[in-house]
């Protein structure tokens, strides 16, 4: 199995979570790229610090996402849900790779795809709503108090839900002291701990 890691500049999130994947697991290739990476540029100081701290040291130099690597990736794992959506609007025939790194990990399954089908269910009858407004020239104001009537109930949901789901998102250090990047490193390592505990899981 091929794992990319994506963060913003692949200097930092996504370079320290290749570089600790690859010291837990062995059953495939790992790396890691940027969606705004300035190329060739290398591994943050602190970054390289906090990783010393774990015996791990990498020769690493930033690349950005393209459609090489992800044509190469089997699973996507993001560090925040913005380089997901980001992802999923410029490289869209890839979308079912996409994962925020702790939606992979901690969503409920079945929670999860039950909220997909309710953000899909209401895009369908917004659409439906739009284009027979559009054909009633239904006024703004109408249209309006229509959607929410007709909508409400997916709106409820959705919104429940989406209340019941942790933040997905690992913070950027870039810039911080050496205890931020430490902290990051740390929330990285927790998640990709459950991950391979996932993976070793369903080969049970």
């Amino acid at each position: 199995m091929n794992i990319l890691f994506v963060c913003t500049g692949n200097t930092c999130r996504s370079p320290m979570a290749e570089a600790l994947l690859k010291s837990k697991w062995d059953k495939g290739e790992v790396r890691s790229a940027g969606i705004f990476a300035g190329k060739g540029e290398p591994l943050a100081k602190n970054s390289e610090l906090v990783l010393k701290e774990k015996d791990l040291t990498m020769n690493h130099q930033a690349v950005n996402v393209d459609d090489d690597l992800l044509e190469w990736a089997d699973i996507v794992l993001t560090m925040t849900d913005r380089h997901k959506q980001t992802l999923a609007l410029q490289y869209p025939y890839h979308q079912d790779k996409y994962f925020t790194l702790k939606e992979y990990v901690v969503l409920d399954e079945n929670k999860w795809n039950r909220l997909k089908d309710l953000y899909s269910s209401f895009e369908e009858k917004r659409s439906i709503l739009l284009r027979n407004a559009s054909e009633d020239h239904s006024d703004p104001q109408a249209l309006e108090q229509r959607l929410y009537e007709e909508l409400q109930q997916e709106i409820e949901e959705i919104k429940s839900l989406e209340e019941e789901l942790p933040d997905l998102n690992i913070s950027d250090p870039f810039g911080g002291s050496i205890h931020i990047y430490r902290s990051t490193r740390d929330e990285i390592e927790k998640y990709l701990d459950l991950l391979v505990a996932k993976w070793q899981d369903d080969k049970a």
